[in-house]
């Protein structure tokens, strides 16, 4: 059983294009780590509004000077060739080149990641460093790129609940030779889904079942969504995955639907394991396969965790970290202790998804607390004797465990701390529906 880095050191510098070999080779290297179903698409394969693009190999690509000199080379490094980039093979102007040549916005020893899925082009890609050295009037370029049918490739791994709703989390595995964005993300759902499956196997069935789904980008979440539509109204909600590996703290985009469960149910968790960590609106901290999820037709209510860099900028989310979507996101990046802390509170995010329901009440009138050894002394704890109080007026069949702690803005974990202790006693009970019990409701 491979730990997180070291699945990261086996798979990151891997060709991880869209449809490619690598992607696969990927995959099924991590199908050996859990028990998964992987899925194939083939091109051509109609998904809602896309269509599912072909199978990319790049064969061979590079710069020459028309001396023989190389000064680019596809070997060194994937990201020297647009992915997608169509075959080219002959002499250029100064000029052409450096229309065909991407450079990173902002750092000059940086190869910037560039891909054309459906804007057919040719294109390479260098550091600016490189860019700025090319004086010669004509250079010989070549890309030895061929499109052949192949299959988006889909990995799910579910984890069965007591109920045939789920949760759904999800993290891209495109992306050649990067490592934050979004291997992090998916090592970190792995991990999870390991994590749950062995507490399973154990006997701690949880109530909804969890779905994790690896898939490239932005096509592979809508594949699988068009391609399952009947699973769609079983999704109570989800969490996006990507880029946990990086020094800077979480961030917690909420969904389309802030005022959800699951939105209300994570953003309380949240506080409560990570007090300093940010929360912000939908599209405003990083855009992602969360977007199909929350998308018309289908709503399901997908909130998306990450480390971003000043989250609280709206450039955060086309730079979220400095080393983003270039040759920089390598292992360096990234350590164990962050996709473990990551993994941590992801669980305890799942943890409050599960127990988020309504909470029903079997007593009536004031509890009997000393009676049922759930005093607290206001002498010498006068907060947590309001808090008990305040957290057992609300238990009526009308709210949420999350709406309790958002109610009284206080964590998810405070309230279910003295709701389990609640239900330990047999005082209150939880639903999946509102049960009031006022009798004026009834």
């Amino acid at each position: 059983m491979a730990s997180m880095m070291q699945l990261i050191e086996e798979l990151w510098f891997l060709k991880r294009d869209l449809v490619s070999d690598d992607y696969d080779r990927a995959l099924e290297r991590l199908a050996q780590e859990v028990p998964m179903t992987i899925h194939a698409v083939p091109s051509g394969t109609k998904v809602w509004s896309w269509t599912v693009p072909e199978k990319w190999t790049c064969h061979e690509a590079y710069i020459e000077t028309l001396d023989g000199r190389r000064l680019l080379d596809y070997a060194n490094h994937p990201l020297h060739v647009v992915s997608y980039s169509l075959p080219f093979d002959g002499e250029v102007t100064r000029e052409e080149l450096l229309a065909h040549l991407h450079v990173h916005p902002t750092n000059p020893d940086a190869i910037p990641y560039v891909f054309k899925y459906y804007q057919r082009d040719w294109g390479l890609c260098a550091t600016q460093t490189l860019r700025d050295s090319l004086a010669d009037a004509r250079y010989r370029v070549v890309i030895r790129s061929e499109f052949t049918p192949g299959a988006l490739k889909i990995g799910e791994v579910y984890i069965p609940g007591q109920r045939p709703e789920n949760f759904v989390l999800a993290a891209h595995l495109d992306h050649p030779a990067m490592v934050n964005d979004d291997l992090s993300g998916v090592v970190v759902g792995l991990e999870v889904a390991r994590r749950l499956l062995a507490a399973a196997a154990g006997g701690e069935t949880p109530y909804y079942g969890v779905r994790l789904l690896i898939f490239p980008e932005t096509q592979g979440s809508i594949a699988y969504l068009s391609q399952h539509e009947d699973e769609i109204p079983n999704m109570l909600g989800g969490l996006f995955l990507e880029m946990l590996g990086n020094d800077a703290p979480h961030a917690l985009q909420q969904s389309f639907q802030p005022l959800s469960a699951p939105d209300r149910a994570l953003v309380t968790a949240l506080a409560g394991h990570e007090p300093a960590a940010h929360v912000g609106g939908f599209r405003t901290v990083i855009d992602n396969d969360e977007r199909q999820f929350n998308a018309p037709g289908v709503r399901v209510p997908m909130l998306s965790l990450s480390r971003v860099v000043n989250p609280h900028l709206p450039t955060s989310r086309f730079a979220p970290y400095p080393e983003y979507h270039s040759s920089l996101d390598t292992p360096a990046i990234v350590s164990q202790a962050r996709l473990e802390q990551s993994v941590e509170l992801v669980l305890e995010l799942i943890h409050a998804f599960q127990h988020n329901r309504y909470v029903v009440n079997h007593f009536k009138g004031e509890v009997f607390a000393s009676g049922y050894g759930l005093w607290v002394d206001y002498k010498s704890d006068a907060a947590g004797h309001k808090r008990r109080f305040e957290i057992m007026d609300r238990c009526d069949g009308t709210r949420r465990v999350a709406d309790i702690a958002d109610e009284l803005h206080i964590s998810f974990q405070d309230v279910w701390q003295v709701i389990a202790l609640l239900i330990e006693k047999g005082l209150v009970s939880l639903s999946d529906t509102p049960q009031p019990t006022d009798p004026h409701l009834r």
